[in-house]
């Protein structure tokens, strides 16, 4: 049975949270001065809402979520190093990572002195739901799931993903960065039906908002109060909320930009298998491509010479030889097919 109070750290369960100033009162009034702020307006004199009210209540409708069940960090990276800092015992437990996957899960554990479990993906980049149980202990607190994963682009098949979760009495942490790129509705959904699962995804990619750095975490509301109660005060900016309410009010947008990028992603792998020098173009529910060639350094050092930037990622497990290409536009793709077929 799952215990959340069982996973969360002892320190974490006793420690009382920072009170500001907005947590004190909110509201609306004419006259400030609890905050320790300047009082000549300049537009960002006075410190952001702490809990994004605002910003949680257009995603709650975007979503279909309650308020309680969101939380949001400076961009997925925060989420990713509180769920460390919450729920593992540094120098006692660890969590379990499948690889190849996005590089910070290990960072932050190794940041927060957690060990790491490695369990390998299959070949093709799929999910060995027994591989990955056996892999855990009884000090194994985490686990993290990218899908569609990074950087293979393949999403993890729903019943796999299901299936870990219901055996695994800690917590299950899929990460949907490029979840908009799918056509799965992704886990959030779920979150009334798995109470050890948390959901991540971002503004980052389809909405076209990485420089704002705002990312989302769904889960429990237990799960978030416990994530509330250790994260800085004032996590987002004021421009942060302020730009994150007005793209969230253009989701048509992101929509049209979304179908746009699907359509060329498959354009792309088309073109890019029909070049002699590429091996392989790996199937992607994202918007990049993992794409295998005769000598990835080497094209990568030329593409650079020309000014397209591309990322190689031959040092990665199961990736010897792949250079991982971003969906760009019409124009950006063509000039990236010309200087490759000029090679």
């Amino acid at each position: 049975m799952f215990d959340l109070e069982k996973l969360v750290r002892k320190n974490v369960l006793k420690l009382k949270p920072y009170s500001s100033a907005r947590d004190e009162f909110q509201g609306q009034a004419s006259v400030y001065l609890d905050a320790n702020e300047n009082p000549y307006p300049t537009g960002y004199n006075r410190y952001p809402d702490p809990h994004q009210l605002e910003v949680k209540q257009k995603l709650a409708a975007i979503k279909q979520v309650d308020v309680a069940n969101i939380f949001l960090g400076n961009g997925s990276d925060e989420a990713i190093d509180l769920l460390f800092r919450a729920f593992c015992e540094p120098a006692v437990d660890n969590v379990v990572i499948p690889q190849p996957t996005y590089g910070m899960y290990a960072v932050s554990a190794d940041i927060n002195n957690v060990a790491i479990k490695s369990v390998r993906l299959t070949a093709d980049f799929d999910l060995d739901v027994e591989a990955t149980l056996q892999t855990c202990d009884a000090h194994t607190k985490l686990i993290f799931l990218c899908s569609p994963n990074n950087p293979a682009g393949k999403s993890i098949p729903p019943a796999k993903a299901e299936a870990l979760i219901q055996k695994f009495n800690g917590l299950v942490i899929v990460d949907e960065a490029y979840i908009d790129f799918t056509n799965h509705p992704g886990f959030v959904p779920l979150l009334k039906q798995y109470p050890n699962l948390v959901v991540l995804q971002t503004l980052s990619k389809a909405w076209g908002l990485a420089g704002i750095r705002l990312g989302l975490g769904f889960a429990s509301a237990e799960i978030i109060n416990v994530l509330n109660k250790i994260k800085p005060p004032y996590n987002i900016s004021i421009l942060s909320q302020q730009i994150a309410l007005e793209a969230l009010g253009k989701e048509k947008q992101k929509h049209d930009w979304v179908r746009e990028i699907i359509a060329e992603r498959e354009k792309l792998a088309g073109e890019l298998k029909a070049l002699p020098q590429v091996l392989e173009v790996f199937p992607s529910d994202a918007n990049f491509l993992l794409t295998r060639v005769t000598d990835a350094k080497e094209f990568y050092q030329k593409l650079v010479d020309k000014g397209v930037i591309v990322r190689d990622r031959s040092n990665v497990l199961l990736c010897e030889n792949c250079l991982r290409i971003t969906v760009g536009t019409p124009a950006e793709n063509q000039i990236l097919i010309h200087e490759l077929s000029r090679l």
